[in-house]
C-alpha cells in the first residue's frame, strides 16, 4: 500500500542491469542494494526513477523528437492511421478522444500493442489483432521505435528479474507462465497548450490524463526533460509532481504486480496536468505479462501479506481488453 510519500526515489539499476543475466548475480553488492531499493519504493509508492538503465540518451531523444514531428503535422495527415476498432484499437487519437472516468483527456497519442497473429488468442485476443499502424512521416518512424520497443523490453525484463528477487524468488518467479512470453503496449503522446488544445466540438479542461492506474506489470515513462506534468498521488491523497530528471525513466508498476503482489506493491493512481506554455511530448511503454497468463496472488506474496488471499484473479488479456475497449474510448 503506499505511503504518505512526499518524492519520488531514484535508484541506479546499472549493476541490476549488467549482472541480472549472470550466474553469480547472489554475489553482488551492488546489484542487491538496487533489488532492496526496488523493493522499498514498491512498498511505498509504487513509483520510482531509475538511471543507469543502459538505453542510450540519445535514442531517449529521438524517440521524442520524431513523436513530436508527427503531432506536428497537419490533422488530414494524422488522420491516415485513425485508431478504430477495425484497426485493432491501433493508431492515431485526437485531442479528447482519449477518456478517463468520462472526461475527455486533453492529449492527443498514437496507440500501439505488439503484434497479434490472427487467432493465436482466439476470441480473447480478436480485439487487438493486426499490424501497428506506422506514419509515413517522418520516414524512420517505424525503424527508430521498433528499435526503442526492442530495448525497453529487455531493459523491463531485468528490471522485473529485480523485482522477482526483492520479493524472495530465484529472480525467475515473473517469467514462464507469468511473462515469459509478455505482451508490451506503448502510447506515443502529445500534450497541446490546454488554450489551443480543443476544437470547437470538444470540451477544454487542464487534465491531460486523468488519474488512473497502469493495467501491467512495469511502465517506462520517457517524458519531455523541460516541463513537469506528471502526478503521483499518495496515501493521504496528496499529488506529488514527478519532474523530470534527465537519462532516467520514471517507472511504475501495475494492476497485474498488485495482484501478483497481493497487495504489498500498489499501482498507484497518477496523472498529467500539462500547465506549461509548451507542447509536451512523453513516451510511455507498458511492459505486461503474457497476454493470456491468469494472474493472482503468489503463495510467497500471501504468506507476507497475512496468509490470505486479498486480491482476486484476473486474465491479463481480458483486463487490458475491457479498459481499452470501454473505459479509456471516446
Amino acid at each position: 500500500m503506499a505511503t504518505d510519500f512526499t518524492s519520488i526515489p531514484i535508484i541506479d539499476i546499472s549493476a541490476l542491469v549488467e549482472k541480472s543475466d549472470d550466474a553469480s548475480i547472489a554475489e553482488d553488492a551492488a546489484m542487491w542494494d538496487a533489488v532492496r531499493q526496488l523493493d522499498d519504493a514498491c512498498k511505498q509508492a509504487g513509483f520510482f526513477y531509475v538511471k543507469g538503465h543502459g538505453i542510450p540518451n540519445s535514442l531517449l531523444k529521438e524517440v521524442k523528437d520524431i513523436t513530436r514531428q508527427f503531432f506536428h503535422l497537419p490533422l488530414e495527415e494524422k488522420l491516415k492511421i485513425k485508431l478504430s476498432a477495425e484497426t485493432g484499437y491501433r493508431g492515431y487519437q485526437e485531442v479528447g478522444d482519449n477518456v478517463t472516468k468520462g472526461v475527455p483527456d486533453m492529449h492527443e497519442a498514437i496507440d500501439c500493442y505488439r503484434e497479434l497473429n490472427h487467432g493465436i488468442y482466439g476470441d480473447l485476443g480478436k480485439p487487438l489483432e493486426g499490424p501497428n499502424l506506422w506514419p509515413a512521416y517522418p520516414q524512420n518512424f517505424k525503424s527508430v521505435m521498433e528499435q526503442y520497443t526492442a530495448l525497453c523490453t529487455e531493459l523491463s525484463r531485468k528490471i522485473m528479474r529485480g523485482i522477482a528477487l526483492a520479493l524472495g524468488d530465484s529472480g525467475y518467479e515473473m517469467e514462464g507462465k507469468i511473462a515469459g512470453d509478455s505482451f508490451w503496449v506503448m502510447r506515443l503522446i502529445g500534450y497541446p497548450v490546454v488554450s489551443k488544445a480543443n476544437g470547437s466540438n470538444k470540451p477544454e479542461n487542464d487534465i491531460g490524463c486523468g488519474a488512473h492506474t497502469d493495467y501491467g506489470l512495469l511502465t517506462l515513462v520517457n517524458q519531455d526533460e523541460d516541463i513537469t506534468a506528471l502526478q503521483v498521488r499518495n496515501h493521504s491523497g496528496e499529488w506529488i509532481w514527478a519532474p523530470p530528471i534527465p537519462d532516467t525513466f520514471v517507472c511504475n508498476i501495475g494492476d497485474m504486480l498488485k495482484i501478483l503482489t497481493n497487495g504489498l506493491y500498489e499501482s498507484t493512481l497518477h496523472r498529467v496536468i500539462n500547465n506549461s506554455p509548451k507542447y509536451r511530448v512523453c513516451v510511455a511503454y507498458f511492459y505486461e505479462t503474457n497476454f493470456d497468463a491468469a494472474i493472482e496472488p503468489l503463495e510467497m506474496c500471501v504468506q507476507k501479506t497475512g496468509g490470505i488471499k486479498k486480491l482476486r484473479r484476473a486474465v491479463y488479456g481480458e483486463h487490458l481488453v475491457g479498459k481499452v475497449t470501454t473505459n479509456f474510448r471516446y
